[in-house]
């Protein structure tokens, strides 16, 4: 159905399998409505890497749902076991990463922000060499 007002449909429809991979911190995402101009959140099927570079954001908040595998979730220095259907939402400010081969569903609200990743000191940026 559309919006009366606009004539525009009301819901957005998007297969990952359809999406390009790309790179970034945590391994190989596909971002669903990132670049919507109006969404509100976005959706990415993330495929964690072996050493995902922990990172916290300033405005987003995150909601991660584990699909496939098994690890850890690294969260401000606490190590949180999850599998299958756990589920963890990560507020601003929480340094976090993945840590395990794993399949997440990665909610971002508000939607993804390439501006809004920061490392702390010394921390490798994706494609840089951690400084020690």
């Amino acid at each position: 159905m559309s919006d009366p007002a606009t004539g525009a449909k009301r819901y957005q429809h998007v297969e990952f399998s359809e999406l390009p991979p790309v790179e970034c911190c945590c391994g190989t995402t596909r971002r669903a409505f990132a670049d919507l101009p109006d969404a509100p959140a976005s959706a990415h099927y993330l495929e964690v890497k072996d050493e995902p570079t922990s990172h916290y954001h300033l405005k987003t908040t995150e909601i991660y749902v584990v699909l496939e595998g098994e690890g850890f979730l690294e969260l401000d220095g606490e190590r949180v076991p999850v599998k299958p259907l756990s589920t963890v939402m990560i507020r601003p400010g929480c340094r976090h990463r993945a840590i395990g081969r794993m399949k997440i569903l990665n909610i971002p609200v508000p939607k993804h922000d390439d501006a809004d990743f920061h490392y702390d000191e010394g921390a490798a940026k994706p494609g840089e060499t951690p400084v020690h």
